[in-house]
């Protein structure tokens, strides 16, 4: 077993989640906020390094306006020291950045994210991650969705949040709780993803036992 070389990618923990015009509905943002701030501290002290991701929009965008009070950073955040700042305008951390060059002089292979939001800029980072041949860790209850209605239905933050995590461990990260990441952390060990097969072989029987 090769011990994991991680980073931990702390995505968009901004006030617009929080008390802005875009605030998570599941998990409850303070629980994660609280998992997000335990993930950097178990980070720096087992020596991984800590990437913040901030998203910003042009000054006249409804949401991460440039300047404004919802585009800064959480105090959970500013309130801890990082290793590499990332600062973005699409969902993907890596697109337009200099993240992936910066993981590579540091032969990291493993990422590990938190942040917001599961279904956006954590799902698209997460796909981008692996095309590049990266692990990916989920850290489920260190990220958020909020609710959607539009002209495809509606669905609730709870809703989007479960289905993209249960996507996610079929193929494209290990997904765990912010508990079982930090022993994974201490123990020098990876995190076991799903793949699509059994996933679904699964999921056929548990419809055939109902």
């Amino acid at each position: 077993m090769t011990t994991p070389r991680r980073a931990l990618i702390v995505i968009d923990v901004q006030n617009e989640y929080v008390t802005g015009d875009l605030p998570i509905e599941f998990p409850d943002v303070q629980t994660s906020l609280a998992n997000i701030g335990r993930a950097i501290d178990a980070a720096r002290a087992a020596g991984v390094p800590v990437v913040v991701v901030q998203n910003i929009a042009p000054a006249t965008s409804p949401l991460f306006a440039r300047g404004s009070a919802g585009a800064e950073l959480h105090s959970v955040v500013t309130s801890r020291t990082h290793d590499h700042y990332v600062e973005k305008s699409l969902p993907s951390a890596f697109a337009g950045t200099d993240l992936a060059d910066w993981l590579a002089a540091r032969q990291i292979d493993t990422l590990a994210i938190t942040g917001y939001m599961t279904h956006n800029c954590d799902a698209s980072t997460i796909n981008h991650a692996v095309h590049a041949g990266l692990a990916v860790e989920f850290l489920h209850d260190a990220t958020g969705s909020v609710p959607y209605e539009n002209s495809a239905g509606f669905a609730s933050g709870e809703e989007i949040h479960r289905v993209f995590s249960v996507v996610l461990q079929s193929r494209f990260a290990a997904v765990a709780s912010t508990d079982e990441w930090l022993a994974a952390v201490k123990g020098g060990a990876p995190l076991e993803r799903g793949n699509i097969y059994t996933s679904n072989q699964a999921a056929r029987a548990r419809r055939v036992a109902v």
